[in-house]
């Protein structure tokens, strides 16, 4: 029914300075070609909806080609070569998906970069656009958590899966300390009606639950005491959805 892939996943975020604060989850995720979104049986596609308009680019256009205009503003071309992506579905017509990452691919089958779009709870999105190397570090130019001022870099891995995943990041600042750390880990599995079917029943409304997390862990650090960075305007990349 379908090539696309399921993602069973443990994310892990901790925070270092100015508290200690650590959490993990188990959540999944999709990783599929953009030329061959799920084809799933009818009660299933309400739980696995793929919009263009839930990530940057022009609404009406294919996922694909939103991306391949981002690459070509940057001089990049993958003449037809894949482009593979790890983010969040639709579920009962809610998305929210903090990260959503493209492995591009040119038509060798090379790796030529990583696009990670950042979602925030604001409704805000940015893409930063990674070389195909297996560490690299991007300024930190988008507002994400209310408790981090949009300065320092990340330092990023973020390999191709293949029968696992593992993506790494994190937040130094500006005196190269590092001041949050990331992580998505889990295994790749094919995406069977039955098993998005389990999925589903494993995490109902994982979306929601996304969203909620985020906003609970952040309660939690307000609570604490950790003092809210005003956010600022947004530039026409990071639209509101």
């Amino acid at each position: 029914m379908t090539r696309a892939r399921l993602v069973h996943t443990v994310i892990r975020h901790t925070r270092l300075e100015p508290v200690h604060h650590a959490f993990r989850y188990r959540s999944y995720s999709w990783l599929v070609d953009l030329d061959e979104l799920p084809a799933l049986p009818w009660w299933l596609r309400r739980f696995a909806d793929f919009r263009t308009r839930d990530r940057l680019g022009d609404p009406h256009a294919t996922l694909r080609h939103n991306v391949e205009g981002y690459l070509a503003e940057h001089g990049i071309d993958l003449s037809g070569g894949q482009i593979l992506m790890l983010g969040n579905a639709r579920v009962l017509g809610y998305i929210f998906d903090p990260l959503t990452v493209f492995w591009c691919h040119d038509v060798t089958g090379a790796l030529r970069c990583v696009i990670a779009e950042v979602h925030n709870t604001y409704g805000q999105r940015h893409r930063y656009l990674i070389p195909a190397t297996a560490t690299a570090m991007v300024d930190k130019q988008f507002y994400v958590s209310p408790f981090n001022p949009v300065t320092g870099r990340y330092r990023l891995r973020l390999p191709a899966p293949a029968e696992r995943l593992h993506l790494a990041i994190a937040l130094e600042g500006t005196d190269g300390r590092v001041l949050f750390t990331a992580s998505v880990s889990g295994r790749v599995l094919a995406a069977k009606p039955s098993a998005v079917a389990r999925a589903v029943c494993a995490h109902p409304l994982e979306t929601w639950r996304i969203a909620a997390r985020i906003r609970w862990q952040g309660l939690r650090l307000w609570a604490r005491g950790l003092p809210i960075v005003p956010r600022p305007s947004h530039s026409p990349l990071e639209a509101l959805s």
